[in-house]
């Protein structure tokens, strides 16, 4: 796919899937305006913050005029409801759904004709492990903030999010149960993501807009019940 002198945003693209969705848009052509907290040839900043959000936009639209892509990618604070605090849940709150929300607004005079805001939320969004709280919160509501976007800004921007299972960002390849418990035979990597991330944002997606798409490995369209296929529950909560 072709984005010669395109303008993408993308949070969080410092490392892991951000930084293979950049690389892959400056393949294509596009100008990549990255945003982390890592240190690095990039905006270095903190998303959780207004004013560092707004010297960010401002930046990008000093510099290009306008925005072609948005991709809200940065990873929200994991904790649990046993140790995480009200500041550290509201941290999470405001680098998943919030800097995705504000950032959205600040570019929508900007946006070009064309434009596509492509949302990472997560297959937490619908699943859970124990002691997930912050990070499933926060992507369950970039997941609900993905179809309200699309609506409010129907004709203009094209709104669709994400929702990755297991990336393994080191490209590791796994053998075992690891990779066979999983529909597609094996773990994911951020080249799964990126495509559609790049997908999204071409012509070749114009009719798609408010949608989510799961990239799991099929792992979250499995039945698992206890003695069912092999598998074994075992409650080690319980004495």
């Amino acid at each position: 796919m072709d984005f010669k002198d395109k303008v993408v945003v993308v949070t969080g693209g410092a490392q892991g899937i951000g930084r293979c969705i950049a690389e892959e848009f400056r393949k294509a052509g596009a100008n990549v305006c990255v945003i982390d907290k890592q240190q690095g040839d990039h905006f270095v900043g903190d998303i959780a913050d207004k004013e560092t959000l707004e010297r960010f936009a401002k930046e990008v639209t000093g510099k290009y005029g306008h925005v072609d892509f948005l991709v809200n990618n940065a990873l929200p604070l994991m904790k649990g409801i046993n140790e995480c605090s009200y500041e550290e849940f509201q941290y999470a709150m405001s680098v998943g759904v919030t800097a995705p929300f504000y950032l959205s607004k600040l570019f929508m005079p900007h946006f070009a004709e064309g434009a596509a805001i492509v949302n990472i939320s997560s297959s937490r969004d619908r699943m859970s492990q124990p002691q997930t709280e912050s990070y499933t919160a926060a992507k369950g509501g970039i997941h609900a903030l993905t179809h309200a976007l699309a609506v409010s800004l129907a004709g203009k921007v094209r709104v669709n999010s994400i929702s990755p299972g297991w990336i393994d960002t080191a490209y590791t390849v796994y053998q075992g149960p690891d990779a066979t418990q999983q529909p597609a035979g094996r773990v994911g990597n951020p080249m799964d993501i990126a495509n559609m991330v790049l997908y999204l944002c071409s012509d070749k997606a114009g009719f798609i807009t408010g949608e989510n798409i799961c990239i799991d490995g099929g792992m979250t369209r499995q039945m698992i019940y206890h003695g069912d296929n092999g598998w074994t529950f075992r409650n080690h909560t319980l004495p």
